[in-house]
């Protein structure tokens, strides 16, 4: 079996300061390589880069999905089930203001998944889903 390669993204921020306390101490990413003008993170295995770059920091459109008002520009992870229970009961507990709180769409259907939006201090938004069986990931 082979694995998978991580990805790489890299994303505007209006602070690093406010980036390290959000990844770093919130979400628990431990911190990479950085500079005056950058920091990069380990996302579970991936390498998300927070670029100090106020000017390209833009508010994102949201679109209507089952319901909720997403974020038409996100990122995130696929969780396993419980981690993303005991992510969703951390967030809260520490106050966390969602865009889409912690709840299940698609019920009943084969992309069934649970979900929860947030955004970062920079506005970027971010999605952790989980999905009761992770097979379901890419059904119709």
């Amino acid at each position: 079996m082979h694995e998978r390669p991580p990805f790489h993204l890299a994303f505007p921020v209006t602070s690093l300061t406010a980036a390290r306390a959000f990844y770093g101490n919130l979400l628990g990413c431990p911190e990479g390589r950085s500079s005056e003008s950058w920091v990069d993170f380990d996302f579970h295995g991936h390498q998300i880069v927070a670029h100090l770059a106020p000017a390209e920091v833009v508010a994102s459109t949201s679109q209507e999905v089952d319901g909720d008002q997403v974020p038409v520009r996100h990122f995130g992870l696929v969780l396993p089930l419980d981690q993303w229970q005991a992510l969703a009961e951390r967030l809260k507990a520490c106050g966390t203001r969602f865009v889409v709180p912690p709840h299940t769409r698609f019920q009943g259907q084969p992309g069934e998944q649970s979900t929860m939006f947030l955004l970062d201090p920079s506005g970027n938004a971010l999605e952790f889903k989980a999905f009761a069986d992770p097979s379901k990931l890419f059904a119709r």
